[in-house]
């Protein structure tokens, strides 16, 4: 408490307060933070009052710093709040222990039973929300199967407009054009297309649109993968809810106890709640959002449905999005129950920090940072950034090739301390230039970052860790671990085509299903000092050989009881020296079809051992080394493990 009445004096000596209340009003002058006892002054409704208070109140110092508090509660949000050079050096923060809630939902009355279990409700006409929320639960939309994956016939189609052979009379004539989806997963990609005509007789259903991106050429997937959505028969499943366009009205079955006349049931509008709309020569500086809580924010898509192009729906947009913006922060906020990402500093954004904040129960992934394209002036580039200590999990109910957090040419930012978890492709993702082309992302830190359950058995060509086009970077001192894809390349680090440079130290990556480190190809990277153990296909691999060095391969710890200690190519191109090895069900180790001793014949490992590294227990994944482990004499030095993850 004396922190807090501290911090609200700083405030009050440092910088004009304004408050916002649900209960405020605009001809008020926002300088109290609860009405008076005549109730002729008293705080303000709104942000956007408070922003346009703040422009009048210092229209004689435009620079001049302020604070806008708000009272605990929930506001509805018409329309994006909308920042401009002209709203600089404010801060936007919820009162401390009240819950300030932005939302961009509308609240569905009127529910009663339509049929036996089934409850509707009318929703304006033209609104077609893609999210419902039953309070702080996100309400399932209907799909068929209710669980698992239908299988696609054969390979997937490569034609546009895509052609999907069914079986069964599974597909029904009546849903083409009527807002039934099919979304797919291919590789490493999903789509989500509209039903535009079926053939009923022979039993081949074509979709809106193509499979677009990479599916194109690339992943002709055998074992392609689908589900249908939003079809009125799919609603056959309690806390499963159904969008009839045409009547204008929501249908929902639900969850046994739940009375939906008495429930608080939003639907999602707005998909964005807050932009910040600078460029060079009028950047926003020095903006604030501290301790809000971020809602219902949802996804949209074009009539024909969308193709993810390339990878980790890049193209998505978020609930809070900057451009120009400079030395911004957001921090202890909350973001939940929306539809795409829920941060992204876009184009010309620099020296903005996002820390300690929780992203969960996202339709996309957590935070963007860059673009995919190169910019050709400094001024337009995004660099120096920094994400730290955020809480991100839980993510990809709607685009499940979302990321945790995702780096597009950028560079100079630092990725530590956060925890990303239960993501359905990558924890961080990093770069955006295949091959040896220009890249301008250079000098990045991942660090002290804890990453798991990634994958989840759902896509393929995943990292914990990815890396394509990563220059000069450093990926240090981070825990991976339980990464599966659903068929292949499940890694947890992962440098994908074109990594130059980059320093893979002191990380500890265990239970990857294909290996715990593996390079595509690329230049002059080291990999030293990590734990590779306990991976079920390799503990290291390399995809291409090529004619300069590679990596280089020395200090780590190699600890395997399935697969092989290395796998893929190892031939030109890798140095390889004073590694431990070891395999706890005894045996000597196998280097492709190399024993130890011919291995050392060419060169390889010739310093390095064979030896339990004693770890105090790799069962319970406490992979500390005992005071006599003989990786020490190797020049191994600790790993911190007790510094990864977020800090207080």
């Amino acid at each position: 408490m004396k922190l807090i009445l501290l911090s609200v004096l700083a405030i009050a000596l440092n910088a004009d307060v304004l408050y916002v209340s649900t209960e405020g009003k605009a001809t008020w002058s926002g300088r109290l933070a609860s009405p008076n006892a005549a109730r002729t002054d008293g705080p303000l409704p709104s942000l956007e009052a408070a922003r346009d208070a703040v422009r009048r109140n210092r229209a004689a110092e435009p620079n001049k710093p302020f604070t806008v508090i708000l009272r605990g509660g929930t506001y509805r949000l018409e329309r994006p709040f909308v920042l401009t050079n002209a709203d600089s050096n404010v801060t936007y923060e919820a009162t401390p222990g009240e819950r300030a809630v932005l939302s961009g939902g509308r609240t569905i009355t009127g529910w009663k039973k339509s049929k036996e279990q089934i409850w509707t409700a009318p929703v304006p006409s033209g609104w077609t929300p893609r999210q419902l929320f039953i309070g702080q639960r996100r309400a399932r939309r209907a799909r068929i199967p209710n669980n698992g994956y239908l299988r696609i016939i054969g390979p997937s189609s490569q034609e546009t407009p895509f052609r999907l052979p069914y079986r069964d009379g599974l597909i029904r004539k009546t849903w083409a054009g009527a807002q039934v989806e099919v979304v797919a997963l291919l590789g490493w990609t999903s789509f989500r297309r509209p039903v535009a005509a079926v053939n009923e007789e022979a039993q081949v259903a074509t979709l809106a649109g193509g499979p677009g991106g990479s599916a194109v050429g690339i992943v002709q997937d055998p074992e392609g993968r689908f589900f249908i959505e939003n079809a009125p028969e799919a609603l056959d499943e309690q806390g499963e809810w159904y969008l009839d366009r045409r009547a204008s009205t929501i249908s929902y079955w639900p969850l046994g106890g739940e009375d939906p006349a008495a429930e608080e049931i939003t639907g999602a509008d707005l998909t964005r709640l807050v932009v910040i709309e600078g460029r060079p020569g009028a950047l926003v500086r020095g903006v604030t959002l501290r301790g809000l809580h971020f809602r219902h924010a949802d996804w949209s898509m074009p009539p024909e449905g969308y193709a993810d192009q390339p990878q980790a729906a890049v193209n998505e947009g978020a609930a809070v999005e900057a451009d120009g913006a400079e030395g911004c922060v957001i921090e202890r906020c909350t973001f939940s129950q929306i539809g795409n990402y829920a941060i992204w500093f876009r184009r010309a954004s620099k020296s903005n920090r996002v820390a300690h904040n929780a992203i969960f129960d996202a339709g996309a992934g957590g935070i963007k940072l860059g673009e995919k394209v190169i910019r050709e002036t400094e001024a337009d580039r995004t660099f120096g950034n920094a994400l730290t200590d955020n809480h991100i999990h839980d993510l990809g109910h709607v685009h499940p090739e979302a990321v945790g957090i995702w780096l597009g040419q950028t560079g100079r930012n630092t990725v530590a301390h956060n925890l990303i978890h239960h993501v359905y492709y990558s924890g961080i993702s990093a770069g955006w230039t295949w091959g040896y082309g220009p890249s301008l992302c250079e000098d990045n830190r991942i660090e002290f970052n804890e990453v798991h359950h990634i994958g989840r058995d759902t896509l393929n060509d995943l990292g914990g860790i990815y890396t394509l086009g990563y220059r000069g970077g450093t990926v240090r001192n981070n825990i991976v671990h339980d990464v599966r894809s659903f068929a292949e390349r499940g890694r947890g680090i992962y440098l994908d085509e074109g990594t130059v440079g980059t320093l893979v130290e002191s990380n500890i990556v265990y239970r990857a299903k294909s290996s715990g480190f593996h390079l595509h190809y690329g230049r002059d990277n080291i990999v030293r000092n990590n734990i590779l153990a306990l991976n079920e296909e390799a503990q290291a691999s390399r995809a291409r050989s090529e004619q300069h060095r590679s990596f280089t391969f020395t200090r780590n710890i190699v600890y395997w009881n399935s697969g092989r200690p290395l796998g893929g190519n190892w031939g030109a191109g890798v140095d390889v020296e004073s590694n431990l090895y070891f395999d706890p069900r005894g045996g000597d180790p196998r280097f492709g079809r190399n024993s130890l001793v011919q291995w050392r014949e060419l060169g390889r490992d010739t310093k390095s051992i064979v030896a339990d590294p004693m770890f105090m227990d790799a069962a319970r994944s406490d992979f500390r080394l005992h005071p006599d482990s003989p990786a020490w004499k190797l020049g191994f030095v600790a790993i911190d493990v007790a510094a990864v993850g977020p800090r207080p």
